[in-house]
């Protein structure tokens, strides 16, 4: 995966409580093998009416925040499955940061793991980072190694896991990790006997 350390670009405010990953993106668009290609499908249910046609009341679907990076929204985001399409369709969708007074254990777990940066702020910041989003001219700016959200007069500060910011800085994910001990990795399938499962 990619580092993530600066980003910055238009909000998109989606200020609902108890998103779950049903909504995110809707079982019927899990058959797919790839990590990639479930942005079109994201909040299908919300962005789409009856016919399938976008709804204009969905934010989403507002041609200003086509270019959003940053989704912001309500507390206990990413709730219900623990689908890990979930954050990949919010990846596909161009989001690099989602903002939110709480997150789902295992989203915020599964986000971590494609560099999908989830960002705890307080339920008062967020809905005012919420009212500055409404402005789609307003952009953000989130610094992880500061850990800082910056929106023109707006300045908060963010948590993150001492280790989940390591291996975002270093765009390390979990295979990434395990790379770094390659040799080690070599050394011990060597001093295996030969009738035993090797790696490779």
């Amino acid at each position: 995966m990619k580092p993530v350390s600066l980003i910055q670009g238009k909000m998109a405010p989606l200020p609902r409580a108890n998103v779950d990953t049903d909504q995110i993106i809707p079982k019927q668009f899990l058959k797919r093998v790839e990590r990639t290609g479930f942005g079109p499908f994201l909040f299908h249910d919300w962005a789409l009416d009856e016919e399938g046609e976008p709804r204009t009341d969905f934010v989403l679907n507002r041609p200003e925040y086509a270019e959003a990076v940053v989704l912001v929204s309500g507390p206990n985001f990413g709730s219900g499955s623990s689908r890990e399409h979930a954050p990949w369709a919010l990846e596909d969708r161009g989001f690099e940061a989602i903002v939110a007074p709480s997150f789902a254990d295992i989203f915020r777990n599964n986000c971590h793991k494609i560099g999908l940066l989830p960002v705890v702020l307080t339920e008062a910041e967020v809905a005012e980072l919420t009212r500055i989003a409404s402005d789609p001219e307003n952009e953000v700016v989130i610094d992880l190694e500061t850990h800082t959200v910056a929106a023109g007069d707006f300045k908060a500060t963010f948590a993150v896991d001492p280790f989940v910011e390591y291996c975002l800085l270093n765009g390390l994910d979990h295979i990434a990790l395990s790379m770094q001990h390659a040799e080690a990795i070599d050394a011990f399938e060597a001093g295996r006997p030969s009738f035993k499962p090797r790696i490779g």
